[in-house]
């Protein structure tokens, strides 16, 4: 079966669905948030999407405003079957969500309703979710509160970052739309309305949501670890210095009396820290305008001692 399509994304996790969306109907274009300053340089840098609609020959269109009607003017032009939308980033209106015969489809990376918003991937893993998955949906007005068309389970490993369960996310996300978007088309799917009471959110994050709180838990330290990365990173600090922690492990070891944030070892076997219940390993660590090295080089070094505090400063 062939239909039109239009596709909205923005970062790399929406490549692989675009890529998917072209194989199976005729692409009539791309919407992508527009170009911006990255890096110290302030370089301005394409979005990945827009990259990859460029060479697989796809009009971009990249609106500053979605709410003055042009978006909608393009929309109609286009006169498509199914409008797909992947990470845009910004929440389209209900006018441009009725254009397409068959509305705006979405592919939220999370099982819904748990983790409506705009980083479901982190928040899954910082709170120790043991499975997530893709949910593809119709869209409404709302906060990825649309009917439910179908879900696509797998599981979290205990030490998946949040970056690595991305990736494998993105490709089932491109599954999903192959396996559903022609269902859409067809009207083959009952769509599900989500149960509100269960909705759980997944703002979006800042830099101060990297910061490692050691009385927590260390099943809860570890977590937030691996959740926050690649971004913003989890950090802690030492002799009033940040100090990026990039790796962490749980640790059997134990020290009666330790405070939350105690360095209760600190030798060539490694840099392990107290937390309320139990210790965590540091494995791999980043200093300040320093590379990253392992637990063991920075004790190594004398970057860190047995007895030191380490805290988590506000930034």
């Amino acid at each position: 079966m062939t239909f039109r399509s239009v596709f909205f994304g923005t970062p790399a996790f929406a490549v692989p669905c675009l890529d998917a969306l072209a194989e199976i109907s005729e692409v009539l274009g791309v919407v992508c948030q527009p170009d911006k300053p990255q890096g110290r340089g302030n370089v301005v840098v394409p979005p990945p999407v827009k990259e990859r609609a460029l060479a697989l020959g796809i009009d971009v269109y990249q609106p500053a405003k979605v709410r003055n009607g042009e978006l909608l003017a393009w929309m109609q032009e286009r006169a498509v079957d199914v409008a797909l939308v992947v990470a845009y980033g910004r929440i389209l209106p209900a006018d441009v969500l009725r254009a397409p015969k068959h509305g705006c489809v979405n592919v939220h990376a999370s099982l819904l309703p748990k983790y409506r918003g705009a980083a479901p991937i982190t928040w899954a893993v910082v709170r120790g979710e043991s499975e997530t998955g893709v949910t593809l949906m119709n869209m409404d007005e709302g906060m990825d509160t649309g009917d439910m068309l179908e879900r696509f389970v797998t599981p979290i490993g205990p030490d998946e970052t949040a970056g690595e369960l991305s990736e494998r996310l993105s490709a089932i996300g491109a599954l999903a739309v192959r396996k559903g978007l022609p269902k859409v088309v067809a009207g083959a799917y009952t769509p599900e309305p989500q149960d509100g009471a269960r909705a759980t959110a997944a703002p979006i994050l800042a830099k101060k949501d990297g910061r490692i709180d050691f009385a927590k838990s260390a099943l809860e330290v570890h977590n937030h670890v691996r959740g926050m990365s690649p971004w913003p990173g989890a950090f802690t600090s030492a002799g009033g210095k940040i100090v990026k922690v990039h790796e962490t492990r749980i640790s059997d070891a134990a020290k009666a009396g330790a405070k939350p944030g105690e360095v209760i070892l600190a030798d060539k076997t490694g840099v392990i820290v107290a937390c309320t219940t139990g210790a965590v390993e540091l494995l791999r660590v980043q200093l300040e305008g320093k590379k990253a090295v392992r637990g063991v080089e920075w004790a190594g070094g004398r970057g860190v001692r047995e007895g030191d505090v380490l805290s988590g400063p506000e930034v």
